[in-house]
């Protein structure tokens, strides 16, 4: 194989997919947030970046009072997987199902869970992230029970540091 193929080879190996851009945007989220529901509650958000880059950490704290959530985000080959440690008791998968092509918004989109006994058992079932700036971030999550999906709320984040 010549020099020049296997150069050229590599470099379309190394071609990122939308959802490794998506992926490298939300690890750009690192750091410290609060925010603000459509409901009145506010929290307080970490994002960081753990196992060596390849998960992004949302831990949410103080949306339930006394109550702490995470969601873990990595890539599966070219999919990028969520999963929602949630306060209903179960861990719903979701993957990003819609990437707008400039990477700022993405809709992730109900795959498997664990903790429920079928898809009927109320879970977190889709959420759209719209990023703003690298100060603001938007999210929309929708509840999923017993046949019906409805939206639960939008919170918009705010950078603290």
């Amino acid at each position: 194989m010549s020099r020049l193929l296997l150069i050229l080879l590599t470099a379309l190996s190394l071609d990122a997919s939308p959802a490794s851009d998506l992926f490298e945007r939300m690890k750009s989220l690192s750091g410290e947030w609060k925010g603000k529901s459509t409901k009145g509650w506010t929290d307080r958000m970490k994002v960081d970046v753990i196992a060596g880059g390849s998960v992004v950490r949302f831990v949410s704290f103080d949306s339930h009072p006394g109550e702490t959530m995470q969601t873990m985000m990595h890539l599966d080959g070219d999919r990028l997987i969520l999963t929602h440690y949630c306060i209903a008791r179960n861990q719903p998968r979701l993957v990003a199902t819609k990437i707008a092509p400039d990477g700022r918004s993405a809709t992730f989109e109900f795959l498997d869970g664990t903790g429920m006994t079928s898809r009927d058992t109320g879970h977190m079932d889709k959420v759209v992230f719209e990023l703003t700036d690298d100060g603001r971030y938007t999210s929309r999550w929708t509840w999923y029970s017993k046949g019906e999906e409805r939206w639960m709320e939008q919170v918009e984040h705010e950078r603290i540091r």
